[in-house]
């Protein structure tokens, strides 16, 4: 399975690449950071989040997409970037078809690290030593990023498999919910009285 783990945020947009599967080794690959200059109007700054991501899509083309819950912060002004960024990759994936994820900060230290309230650093170190990096990955939404694959490849395998199950075998839509179908025409009706 190939990952494509997403630490969103407007200044800084984290992506990692990982293949793996569980209980067996894994690889990154690719990591990096969209930036998008904190001068700039918040749609402009959008479209460049949107056009990095999808330039990561085509590059490694992934089986899945796990992105970082967004949870409330003090700073609203962060969470609101944060939220929209996350949308934006959110929104990039499932046009392309790709099932996305969503792993809450806890989630992710604790499967990286064992313990939930890892700080970053230590996040970090795990990530190194679970990917066999000669350096540590930076900046640390990189690393962030990097954790978020890591993550879902060991917890959320299984229900990546079934969500792009569901997905192959969705049938096409049909009338709206709570919409009775539509009637036939008149002249295709059994005339009144006639045999049904």
């Amino acid at each position: 399975m190939r990952v494509l783990g997403v630490d969103p945020g407007l200044t800084r947009c984290g992506i990692g690449v990982v293949d793996g599967a569980p209980g067996r080794p894994l690889r990154m690959a690719g990591v990096g950071v969209v930036r998008t200059p904190a001068e700039a109007e918040i749609g402009q700054r959008l479209l460049l989040v949107e056009q990095g991501i999808e330039s990561w899509l085509d590059e490694h083309r992934p089986d899945l997409v796990a992105v970082e819950r967004v949870f409330a912060q003090h700073n609203v002004r962060t969470v609101m970037g944060t939220a929209q960024a996350s949308a934006v990759a959110m929104l990039c994936a499932t046009r392309r078809g790709i099932p996305v994820t969503l792993h809450t900060p806890s989630e992710v230290k604790a499967a990286v690290t064992g313990s939930g309230r890892a700080d970053k650093a230590q996040v970090t170190a795990m990530v190194q030593r679970l990917l066999r990096l000669d350096a540590p990955p930076k900046p640390a939404d990189a690393a962030d990023a990097l954790a978020l694959a890591i993550c879902h490849i060991w917890r959320g395998g299984a229900t990546g498999r079934i969500a792009a199950a569901v997905a192959k075998a969705a049938p096409a839509p049909t009338a709206a919910p709570g919409r009775a179908p539509a009637r036939a025409p008149y002249s295709a009706r059994a005339p009144r009285g006639a045999a049904r």
